[in-house]
């Protein structure tokens, strides 16, 4: 294990013999049986598979929606299962370690771009005008500073998509989840959603998983984890389009 997988080991995303179940007796499924990963801080790395291999079930324990059934996640400094949960208030994990970006941006229509970005440190008690000046400075980041008083209906996809990046960055989480970000992106749109991915996780040191079936964007990532049957599989990515 080179040494940047190394240090991750205290930070960024490591997986250790994730399974999950469902169901009991003959009827149980088993949709993780095993998964190993390991996820760097500052690194951005590709998670693929068919439908039904376990994306969703991984994604979804990798975000506190649902329990494991055994194994070990560590997101940033924290252990947060061990055979069970170790953090007793799930709810602020997810609002303060960890950041999502969906397929679709799930902006809230009836706040403009700096509220909608500015939500949540406000609801992890940050006063409302630093919140704001938070929000901003991400928006400026991610080159849409000039959107900030305009409502979600104004924005085009891409603008959309690079707000809902600024609102998972907003709490400069550990680890960001994003599920198919890039799905409903043209090229263009794809590549720059993946590059602005890649200088967040390098500016906030950031670990980030992808997942994803778009071909556009495959070959940007130097890592990537094949997913099948509920089985990680580690290769080389060709680590291109990016800079």
């Amino acid at each position: 294990m080179d040494k940047q997988h190394s240090e991750s080991s205290a930070r960024g995303i490591r997986i250790e013999g994730l399974t999950k179940r469902y169901g009991q007796g003959d009827m149980a499924v088993d949709a993780l049986k095993g998964v190993n990963m390991v996820v760097a801080p500052g690194e951005v790395v590709g998670l693929v598979g068919p439908s039904g291999s376990g994306k969703s079930t991984l994604l979804k324990c990798l975000g506190a929606i649902i329990e494991p059934t055994s194994g070990r996640m560590v997101l940033g400094q924290d252990v947060i299962y061990d055979n069970g949960w170790k953090i007793s208030d799930l709810r602020a994990l997810r609002r303060d370690k960890i950041g999502f970006v969906f397929q679709a941006p799930y902006l809230i229509p009836f706040l403009d771009v700096t509220d909608n970005v500015a939500l949540l440190p406000m609801l992890a008690g940050v006063p409302n005008a630093e919140a704001r000046k938070k929000a901003l400075a991400l928006l400026t980041a991610l080159d849409v500073q000039h959107r900030a008083k305009a409502m979600p209906s104004q924005l085009s996809g891409g603008e959309q998509q690079r707000v809902a990046i600024a609102r998972g960055l907003v709490n400069r989480p550990p680890v960001i989840l994003a599920d198919e970000p890039t799905a409903p992106l043209d090229s263009e749109r794809a590549l720059a959603v993946i590059r602005i991915l890649n200088q967040m996780a390098k500016q906030f040191d950031t670990a980030i998983i992808v997942v994803t079936h778009d071909e556009k964007i495959i070959p940007t990532f130097k890592r990537i984890y094949h997913i099948r049957d509920g089985v990680t599989h580690e290769e080389a990515g060709e680590g291109r389009g990016i800079d």
